[in-house]
């Protein structure tokens, strides 16, 4: 009589453990389209953003259409790949390739105001996971038309500061050259100084969130120097 209580008991447990486990799957496979619907939109609102375009989950897709006019891949020496869809491009696995063999993505906006511009995408590490963002440079391909940022996992109040409009409005209008050479744009503990148009302000008690994120605009600014500098105007 035992013998046969284990014997149920084993062969129940087995059943609810495959019921659970195919349940799971079949939640998984039917819920995967709206979670990447909610992937591209939530991208495309924060593109949109860089451009001071701000955006809801409702309108995003028929404002970026509006407003991005070409996308394209490049590598470093500026050259573009062909048959490549820049917005599919995943960045943290692109970094784990050889530079030469990255793929840079641009996208090319046009602001309410029609200047042209460039938007560039970047990835980079804070002090407790990725964190990424995007920049719009003007017409000049120097001169920074907005900015956002987000993380995964700052902390509140303190590294999760970098996806706030203060922190990201400092900026506009910075220069990523100086005097013709790239400088990109730093991140200054203690404050930037007045009128410098290379530096903005670090977050107070964020030193190591606000390193990472200067790390991440000057080294992914960087690979696409060759391509500014050959279409600077």
């Amino acid at each position: 009589m035992k013998d046969f209580s284990n014997k149920y008991i084993i062969i129940f447990s087995v059943v609810m453990v495959v019921s659970v486990a195919i349940l799971l799957s079949l939640m998984a496979l039917l819920l995967q389209p709206r979670q990447e619907k909610n992937v591209e939109v939530e991208k495309k609102m924060n593109i949109l953003s860089s451009i001071n375009v701000v955006s809801d989950k409702s309108d995003a897709v028929q404002l970026y259409d509006r407003h991005i006019k070409e996308s394209f891949v490049i590598n470093t020496e500026g050259k573009k790949f062909e048959g490549v869809d820049a917005f599919t491009v995943t960045l943290r696995a692109e970094q784990k390739k050889p530079l030469a063999e990255q793929y840079l993505p641009v996208f090319i906006a046009v602001a309410d105001n029609g200047d042209t511009l460039h938007i560039i995408p970047l990835e980079g590490k804070g002090l407790w996971g990725p964190i990424w963002g995007y920049v719009s440079l003007k017409k000049d391909l120097s001169t920074i038309a907005g900015a956002t940022f987000d993380h995964k996992g700052e902390t509140p109040g303190l590294g999760a500061e970098i996806n706030t409009t203060p922190f990201e409005s400092q900026f506009h209008d910075k220069s990523i050259y100086e005097n013709g050479n790239f400088v990109s744009v730093r991140v200054v503990k203690g404050g930037a100084r007045p009128g410098n148009l290379h530096e903005v302000d670090a977050i107070s008690g964020g030193t190591i969130t606000s390193k990472g994120l200067e790390a991440m605009v000057h080294d992914g600014l960087e690979k696409y120097e060759k391509y500014l500098s050959q279409n600077r105007k």
